[in-house]
């Protein structure tokens, strides 16, 4: 028998594939509609301290290959969806659910976390230190200083479960930088990656940008970013205690990507551009997908090949 549950922070899933936040998890409607596919669980999008309406449409734009976003953290506001997601724990308390929240700075950060804690939430939260898609706001991620004073200050002041959202990074030295940071505190997992910030593509036949704000520049995802994806992944994979665990994220739409990320060292994926594309019916299709390779390759469980990439001699 084929099983693709699997655990975070000793949390049970029932299912290693989930939406990754920004996607189909705006309001009440888009996260019931999760909640009732085969997805492992449900985030809710990066909720801030006041609601936002983002950046000026048109702000998302679907290629052949993936997509370009620069939406610029449209959201109803942290409680909104403490309010929903307690709720929806009340009726379901067997299943485990995740809240992402973003500050502008570390003390937005705190004020979040305080009131997810005030808000008796007992799920999984999700610090998103990587929104590339604000004009005038770098991304937190970037500056290792600065994540390293945040998580110090966060875990000074809050004791859940907590795991960070990362972008992507390109350069060896730079994993060995951040893992050395992350490996300090005790955070639950990783999530990696974010899409790729500032890509700009091009309508040929017009000579224009697609998408409105920042001239066009916009964070990149589908499939352009999967190698990029895996590769930090292992990264992470190799360099992090073993008590931080890995949720992998990046041009997935096919069961053969969730078992990419899975063999690189993920034990969760999320979906995001394909599953924009393609609609929460798209976890039926990824488990069923997975499922098959697992048993072609007579792996009952994700332990039997989670992290097990082999290299040449």
């Amino acid at each position: 028998m084929v099983s693709t549950a699997t655990k975070i922070a000793q949390k049970k899933f029932d299912n290693c594939i989930m939406n990754a936040s920004g996607v189909w998890c705006y309001d009440e409607k888009e996260l019931s509609a999760l909640d009732k596919s085969e997805a492992a669980s449900f985030v809710t999008k990066s909720g801030t301290l006041e609601s936002r309406k983002g950046n000026p449409k048109p702000r998302y734009f679907e290629t052949d290959l993936g997509s370009i976003n620069s939406m610029g953290l449209p959201n109803q506001g942290l409680e909104y969806y403490l309010n929903f997601v307690n709720k929806v724990q009340e009726q379901n308390p067997n299943k485990n659910y995740f809240v992402s929240c973003t500050g502008f700075n570390v003390q937005e950060d705190v004020l979040l976390l305080e009131e997810v804690k005030k808000s008796g939430f007992k799920g999984i939260v999700e610090l998103n230190l990587s929104c590339p898609n604000v004009p005038g706001k770098p991304q937190t991620g970037y500056d290792f200083e600065t994540v390293d004073m945040i998580l110090q200050t966060v875990f000074e002041n809050y004791e859940g479960l907590l795991g960070v959202k990362l972008p992507p990074y390109f350069d060896i030295v730079h994993f060995d930088q951040m893992a050395k940071i992350l490996n300090k505190y005790p955070l639950t997992y990783i999530n990696s990656v974010n899409s790729i910030g500032n890509g700009l593509y091009i309508d040929e036949e017009q000579e224009k940008v697609v998408i409105k704000p920042k001239n066009g520049f916009g964070g990149i995802g589908g499939d352009y970013i999967k190698p990029t994806a895996l590769a930090n992944v292992h990264a992470f994979y190799q360099r992090l205690d073993s008590r931080i665990q890995i949720i992998g994220t990046g041009g997935i739409k096919t069961g053969r990507d969730v078992f990419e990320h899975i063999l690189c060292g993920a034990s969760m994926v999320q979906v995001g551009t394909a599953l924009m594309k393609e609609g929460p019916s798209i976890f039926r299709r990824l488990t069923r997908e997975l499922e098959a390779i697992m048993r072609s390759k007579g792996y009952e469980k994700l332990s039997d090949f989670k992290g097990k990439l082999k290299y040449m001699n």
